[in-house]
């Protein structure tokens, strides 16, 4: 008899649900149910593994929050299954029949949901191996820190526009060995520079306060942070599983950080193809036409996981093509790909990528539509080639 747990996660707590089977009446059984909570402490994790359950479902709650009971959970050889919070919130609703949300009904419908659709793996979310979440987490970390730069960087700029104006706008950047920008390393007196020695001692400005060399350290301390991580994102992705990625990633010209941002949506590309490894390609009828129509879903699901599938939205007389779900880091990261190795000339990538979607970039620009609109056209034109490149590589023949 399999023991499956359902598990809703909190801040320092979760709420469990253990079934040997699925009720026959779940919305009664809510209310007949011995629900567990747990806390995040020693006590709380060692009951939980007192449960001695099979199988545990949850729903991927950050990378802080359900990562610290699905490790203890898998150290104790539990399998743990993740399940998506749209895919959850329809099921508890419309099958289930659940009372409002709360944590209770949550655990109990990740419990019945593993009974329902425990032989459709495509159902729950794909579960990375280490190096994947490594990544994940890394590219994650750096986000996060490019965030928390920014609004300290542009405090700086204003102050010296009145403190030493003729720096105000200068754009400093790390070296390749890891050492602090010029211009920060300068203001918190860990670098030393003859030029804005000299400039500052023909300022016209008013002087650098203390403040102004407390924000650039903090500069330089997130910057060698940013390093360290940069490193070792290389090195994880020199694993040689990664070697065809790598190749292919090459052709589109991408960087460090964005071959980083799509191995940890994408990697391994068969989760998007079906058990023979090929892409899966449905004749479906048309929704306005009725007539038999190619759907590509494989495609599609790499799209969206990327960010980059556009959506319909209709109500009445108003359609709309939106592009919704997937990637965030991945949506932005390929806009500002787009932005810097397709769109100006003098970077566009000289192979026939570059050529194809430097061409549409220009056609719609000169056609006068909306610069942004362009640019999401073209990144999801980009990831079509990237997956077709992809699946080159991946169905070539082996030597």
């Amino acid at each position: 008899m399999v023991r499956i747990l359902g598990l809703d996660v909190s801040k320092s707590s979760v709420s469990a649900c253990l079934l040997t089977g699925k009720p026959e009446d779940p919305r009664q059984f809510y209310y007949e149910c011995p629900f567990f909570v747990f806390g995040a402490n020693a006590k709380g994790i060692q009951e939980l593994l007192a449960l001695k359950p099979d199988i545990a479902l949850l729903e991927p709650t950050g990378t802080n929050y359900s990562k610290l009971w699905g490790t203890h959970l898998a150290r104790s050889g539990v399998e743990v299954r993740l399940v998506g919070h749209k895919e959850l919130k329809n099921y508890r609703a419309n099958h289930l029949a659940l009372p409002d949300k709360d944590d209770d009904a949550d655990a109990l419908a990740l419990a019945c949901y593993y009974f329902d659709y425990q032989t459709e793996p495509r159902r729950f979310i794909q579960i990375r191996d280490l190096r994947i979440v490594k990544i994940r987490e890394l590219v994650l970390r750096l986000a996060h820190l490019n965030r928390v730069q920014s609004p300290i960087i542009n405090r700086i700029r204003q102050d010296l526009a009145w403190q030493f104006p003729e720096v105000a706008l200068v754009r400093s950047r790390r070296s390749e060995s890891g050492e602090v920008p010029l211009l920060w390393g300068w203001l918190a007196l860990e670098r030393k520079s003859t030029r804005y020695d000299r400039l500052y001692s023909q300022t016209v400005g008013l002087g650098i306060t203390d403040t102004v060399r407390q924000h650039a350290r903090r500069i330089c301390d997130l910057q060698r942070e940013e390093h360290v991580i940069e490193v070792e994102l290389r090195e994880l992705l020199a694993d040689s599983r990664f070697e065809n990625y790598r190749t292919v990633f090459k052709k589109f010209g991408f960087g460090d950080h964005l071959c980083a941002v799509l191995i940890s949506q994408i990697y391994p590309i068969e989760g998007f193809l079906d058990t023979t490894g090929k892409p899966i390609v449905k004749i479906l009828p048309g929704r306005n036409s009725k007539k038999p129509t190619k759907r590509h879903l494989s495609l599609r699901r790499f799209q969206k996981a990327l960010g980059a599938a556009p959506s319909m939205s209709a109500s009445g007389d108003s359609k709309k093509i939106l592009v919704v779900g997937g990637s965030d880091l991945c949506r932005k990261a390929l806009w500002q790909w787009v932005f810097t190795r397709i769109e100006p000339k003098p970077q566009r990538l000289k192979n026939e990528i570059g050529q194809i979607l430097g061409n549409q970039i220009d056609t719609e620009k000169a056609a006068g539509r909306p610069v942004k609109l362009v640019r999401n056209r073209v990144a999801a034109k980009g990831t079509k080639l990237l997956f077709k490149e992809l699946i080159k590589v991946h169905c070539s023949p082996k030597m």
